[in-house]
Order: structure tokens, then sequence, then C-alpha cells
């Protein structure tokens, strides 16, 4: 038998670029193995070996500092026992096939919420080991038991595994407007809209889960009893509509010792609004996907003249509607360019959004901080419940001095939040005043104008306005320069990537 690995403060890190390069030389194996076509079967084979080997230092790490804990899986079925035994071949996949995976759909729990048993068998309920060489599959698990997961707390490594896939998978993002929020935006969100130990927090397209980990770490550092640490459990909800990003979330959060948040893989756009309006909640969290279109059926759960295939519109709809009830409601809601300028449907639904909400704050992202998915700069709405001020506040978050883009090697750091969390003004919002990055715009210009928010900085020294042609045209083909290099990069992952 072999003994489990127990976790070391000395062990070391898996670093961002040390989990890529596990990663990929994890795909250069799976290309060998004639089961697996492309990325949709390499993905998802990933994904479950990579939770049951976090699952085993998880639940190894939780038997040690618990003696009451029970782990969900047990004996020969553990990752310690089967992968870094000596099946191989033949008898390896005879086992996983006809004995692990049946095993893990079939574990029954006591149906108290949080049981780890009950979680394992609803991810694996759907799972399939692609992989027809039991060869291939000894080696793909050997390369994932490299994984180290001591320090996950901060590494967030579900969130990079799926990301730097997706990097490679320039299809799959671009298509399915799936832009993953970098980690230093979702804490910023998370500290400005600041939930607190009671509230129900909701993201309605969680991906990986990424917004509801902080959150719950965010609401459990200020939870100071242990019935208030129960409370912040019991607060995390969340919808996922695809099953890769929300096996990796259930991973995600139980790294996290997140136990039994109230998520389901569905599309949170499937129920009628009325019934949104009925399970409300305190705070929404979320990046929905945008760019994408809904199916007829989807449409018909929203009032007729506020239909549209458009994801984004309906997102913003279905989210007005859980937090209309709840007295103290808010959100921060990532949103494209698009949703600022955009007048028919986008107009009813942002006065809509005024009528019943104060939008108090829009934070205007610049280019490069969702790269390498899309270019299209981004937005942050934080609204909440209540009478509509007479000002919206818009605050431009620069990029770091010498800068054009952010990029891979150079992305977005929390540190570059503290100008706008000092001018913010707490919870109460107090003291605002308009700086070179801050200004405000009456409501009643945004009225006139059909909910146009798509308002330029004033206060900017270098506003178009006021800068030589000359300069702005030299700066365009800069920019060109910046934007054909992309592709030239891109070209070549595509190209790597088929091989």
């Amino acid at each position: 038998m072999t003994p489990p690995r127990a976790r070391s403060a000395a062990a070391p890190q898996t670093t961002r670029v040390r989990l890529q390069s596990i990663i990929k030389e994890s795909r250069n194996i799976m290309r060998k193995d004639a089961g697996l076509n492309g990325e949709l079967d390499r993905l998802p084979q990933l994904a479950w070996l990579l939770f049951l080997r976090a699952l085993d230092e998880v639940e190894l790490d939780r038997s040690i500092k618990h003696s009451a804990y029970r782990p969900a899986v047990l004996g020969k079925y553990r990752w310690s026992e089967w992968a870094r035994g000596d099946k191989t071949g033949g008898p390896l996949l005879t086992f996983v096939n006809d004995e692990l995976l049946p095993h893990l759909k079939g574990l029954r729990g006591s149906g108290a919420a949080g049981d780890p048993r009950d979680t394992v068998a609803a991810i694996f309920e759907n799972v399939t080991n692609r992989m027809l060489s039991g060869f291939l599959l000894k080696d793909l698990v050997a390369q994932l038991d490299r994984v180290d997961f001591a320090n996950a707390d901060d590494l967030h490594t579900m969130a990079h595994l799926y990301e730097s896939m997706l990097k490679e998978m320039r299809d799959a993002a671009g298509d399915s407007g799936e832009f993953y929020t970098p980690r230093p935006l979702v804490r910023f969100m998370t500290r400005m809209v600041d939930p607190r130990p009671g509230e129900t927090v909701l993201d309605p397209a969680m991906g990986t889960g990424g917004f509801l980990v902080e959150a719950f770490e965010h609401m459990l550092a200020a939870a100071t009893t242990a019935q208030r640490r129960e409370k912040v459990q019991a607060g995390i909800r969340g919808t996922e509509k695809k099953s890769m990003p929300f096996l990796l979330a259930q991973m995600n959060f139980l790294l996290h010792g997140l136990d039994r948040p109230k998520v389901a893989q569905a599309n949170a756009l499937a129920n009628p609004i009325v019934d949104m309006r009925r399970d409300g909640v305190n705070v929404v969290l979320t990046n929905p996907p945008f760019g994408g279109e809904e199916e007829r059926g989807v449409l018909s759960n929203f009032p007729s003249g506020m239909q549209t295939a458009e994801t984004v519109w309906l997102f913003l709809q279905a989210v007005m509607a859980r937090l209309e009830r709840q007295k103290g409601s808010r959100c921060a809601i990532v949103v494209p360019n698009s949703v600022l300028f955009d007048k028919g449907i986008g107009a009813r639904v942002k006065a809509e959004l005024m009528t019943r909400f104060n939008l108090h704050t829009v934070l205007r992202m610049p280019n490069g901080v969702f790269a390498p998915y899309t270019l299209i700069p981004s937005n942050i709405l934080f609204f909440e419940r209540g009478q509509q001020s007479e000002h919206i506040w818009f605050y431009e978050h620069p990029l770091p001095k010498g800068r054009k883009n952010y990029t891979k090697t150079g992305p977005l750091a929390y540190e570059e939040f503290a100008p706008c969390e000092a001018w913010w003004g707490g919870a109460a919002r107090q003291g605002r005043v308009e700086t070179e990055r801050a200004w405000r715009v009456a409501v009643a210009d945004v009225v006139a104008e059909d909910y146009d928010l798509d308002r330029r900085n004033p206060n900017r020294p270098d506003d178009l306005a006021h800068r030589p042609p000359a300069e702005l045209i030299a700066e365009l083909i800069e920019t060109e320069r910046d934007m054909l290099a992309l592709l030239e990069q891109l070209k070549h992952q595509i190209r790597d990537f088929a091989r």
C-alpha cells in the first residue's frame, strides 16, 4: 500500500508557470491517446483527474486537523492508493472504468448539507474516462500528481488551469463570451460591495467560482462566532451552465473550505423572471457571458419588449429581479462597452435599472484586462436598491505608467486599485470629489440622451479633443502594431495547438 503524501510547510508552491508546464506535458500525453479527440475531450479528462488529486490532499489535511472528519473517498479508491500504485495498462483501465468511477457515482452521504460524499457523487454523475490506453493514463496521472495544493488558498490553482487551457483554445473562449475575471478585479469588486455574514451572495454565471470564493473569504474574515461562520457557509449561491467549469468550481470550493454552497449546474436564465423575484438575494457579484445568444424558450421568461437574444441584457434583468425585494441589496457586474451606449432594448433595460435601483458608480477599465480573450474595454456597474441619485460617478482606471495594454506577462495587479479605493469613500461613499480620473454626470443628461452611459473623462489631460492630430495618428499606428503582434502570437499558438 502506498502511504499518503502528507502536506509539508516546506512543500514547493505550484506556481502558475510550473502548472502550465505540467498541463502542457499532460496535453502532450493525451494527444497520443486514440480515445481523445481534441480539447473538448482532453479538458474534461484533465478536470476530473485533477479534482481527485485535489480531493485526496484536502481530505488528508482535514483528517489530520479534525478527528471526526469522515473522508468521502476511502481505501483503494483514494488517489494516493491507485494513482501512485503499481497498476498500469489494462489493469489500470479496468479499475478506473469498472470500479473507481462507478464507486464515485454511487457514493451516498448522510443527506446533511455539506456531506462530501453527496458532492462527489453529484460531480461524477456524468463523468466518463475517455482514454483507451492504460499506459498513457498512468503517465497522465503521474504528471498530475506533481501538482501541489499546499498553497491553494492564494494560488487559485483551478482557475489558473482553466485559464491556461482557454488561452490556447481561442475559439472556445471567444465563441462563448467567457472571459474569466482577473483575481485582482474580483477582489476589488468584492471589497467595494462588502458582503456581510448572514447575507446571501449570488453569482448567476459563476464559471470556476472565483467571485463566490472571494465573497466567502471576505465574509468569513468578519465572522466572529461559530454561528456567523455557519451563516457564511449557507449564504453562498451560484449557477453555471457548463459542466466543465462547474466541476472546477466544485474543486475550488473544496480547497477553500466552502463545504456546502447552494450551487447548481443550470442556466440561470431558464426560470421565469417572476420566480427570480421570489428567490431573492442580498448581493450579486458576476461577470456574465456576453456576445452569446439564448434560445427562444429562454426569451419567453422575460417581459415582452425586453426580450433579446443578447445574453448580457438578459442577465442584467435577472440580476435586478433577484435584488429588487431585498432591503440593502447591491451588485457589481462586469459589462462590455456596448452596454453603455446601446439603445433600443438596451436603453429600456437601463431605464428599468435607473428606475428601480441607484446606479451610483461606473468603473471604466482600460484595454487588455481580459487579454488574450478579448481586447474589448470593459466596465463595472455598481448599483443598489433604492432611489436613483441625481448624479452617476464615473472612475477611469488607468494603465500603469508607460504601459499601453495589459498582457499575459504584465497583468492587472490589485495594488493598482489603491487610488480608486481611497477615492471611493467607504461604505457610504462620502467625500467623493472630481479628479483627473473621477467625474460625475447628471442623471437628467443621461435620460435626455436615451440612457447613453458612454461618457468620456472631461478631466483627463490627454483627452482626445485636446491632443494634436499627429500624436493621435502615431498612437493609432502603435496600437495597430501591438494588435498585429498579438495576432501573430495567436497564429503560432493555434499552429502549436493543432499539432
